[in-house]
């Protein structure tokens, strides 16, 4: 299919998980992509396995000064853009009685600011009509123990949705949000303990999911591309919620 033909898209955090499945959507689909984050030899590797459609850009989303740069470094390969999938993120589990300041402002400065300053600098380069995803999570509308900073951080990305969405129809722009639920990534591997206690966790979490199983980044992907395409304008300031039954 050619559902993002000739379209030219950006996604932060792209060189693994629901990122890097989203850019091999996005190129299977007909369009160009620019993957960023902060290691270079995975983004050299994310961008082996893509092809040559994909370019990379080291960018650290934490840090106000490499935001401003990406525009100028998106510029020099990309007259302008159609997508921007705002995906990279960060999160750290601990009970509030442990949640620590920097804690804190690391997954706040990722997860929100980041994306919030990402998109206010990638706009000038947008065409009129783009549109632009962002990856929330579930754990913003159920409680769970140990994840409070997280889930208020993608809360605060699901108003951002809406809010931009109404700011920027005016030119076309549709803003929209996903919101998955456990994936298979990167991210639910538990740092810190034994392989033993990682797996016990994440059989744990197995049993909050009506499916019984975690997601596959391949099928939030799939959700990613049906909001980025020609096939959603009425779709505006919505979230779509993936996430194996596990917040009925």
């Amino acid at each position: 299919m050619n559902r993002l033909l000739n379209k030219k898209a950006v996604i932060t955090g792209g060189s693994s998980g629901i990122g890097l499945a989203t850019a091999k959507e996005f190129i299977a689909e007909g369009a160009k992509v620019i993957i960023t984050g902060r290691d270079k030899a995975a983004l050299q590797a994310a961008v082996e396995e893509l092809g040559n459609n994909a370019s990379a850009i080291i960018a650290d989303t934490t840090s106000f000064a490499s935001i401003e740069s990406l525009q100028q470094s998106v510029a020099g390969i990309f007259s302008s853009i159609d997508i921007l999938f705002i995906n990279a993120g960060l999160v750290k589990f601990a009970p509030i009685e442990e949640v620590t300041e920097e804690s804190f402002d690391q997954q706040f400065n990722t997860n929100f600011k980041g994306a919030y300053f990402t998109i206010q600098q990638l706009l000038p380069l947008f065409t009129n009509g783009g549109s632009i995803i962002l990856n929330t999570s579930i754990n913003a509308h159920i409680g769970r123990p140990s994840i409070s900073v997280y889930a208020a951080t993608k809360g605060a990305l699901l108003t951002l949705a809406k809010n931009l969405s109404a700011e920027l129809m005016p030119r076309g722009i549709r803003v929209n949000a996903v919101s998955p639920g456990p994936v298979d990534t990167p991210l639910h591997s538990t740092k810190g303990v034994s392989k033993e206690q990682d797996e016990q966790n994440r059989e744990l979490t197995r049993a909050q999911i009506p499916l019984g199983r975690f997601g596959h980044p391949s099928e939030i992907a799939k959700i990613i591309v049906l909001l980025a395409s020609d096939e959603a304008p009425y779709v505006i300031g919505s979230e779509l919620i993936v996430d194996g039954g596990m917040s009925l």
